[in-house]
């Protein structure tokens, strides 16, 4: 039987690399799952949860915070690369849920003074924010 290698790679170095029976992301165009002997793709992700399902404990899945990115899947391996991405387990949940209230409140005062790049950053900040505070409570 065939495993999928997974590894999330940041600027800041190896975030996972586990074996995994299938791992499920969302893509621009949607949410794709890829499974050992998977046809070579390279897609662009949004800022949501990586799913994974470890071949060493099949109850169990991970998930990962991924904010964008690219995953390109080749020979039995699955890579993405990202801006950043925080694994379930070191995500501080009360530091997310602050950046969430930060980020709303960037939204109303630009709203107020019509900045539509500001209101743009401030919403991608609510994505990662939120996106964050999801896959901390993923295993709850």
């Amino acid at each position: 039987m065939s495993v999928l290698r997974v590894n999330i790679v940041t600027p800041n170095g190896l975030v996972y690399d586990h074996n995994a029976n299938m791992v499920v992301a969302k893509t621009l165009d949607g949410e794709i799952g890829i499974l050992p002997q998977h046809a070579p793709i390279i897609v662009p992700l949004q800022i949501n949860e990586v799913r994974v399902k470890r071949t060493d404990n099949p109850e169990h899945e991970d998930a990962v915070a991924v904010n964008g990115g690219v995953m390109e899947v080749r020979d039995n391996i699955c890579t993405i690369i990202a801006d950043s991405a925080e694994r379930e387990r070191d995500i501080d949940l009360s530091r997310a849920e602050r950046a969430k209230e930060r980020a709303e409140k960037r939204i109303e005062e630009a709203k107020e003074h019509e900045d539509r790049d500001e209101i743009d950053r401030a919403t991608v900040a609510l994505h990662k924010a939120i996106n964050r505070i999801s896959v901390s409570r993923h295993g709850r």
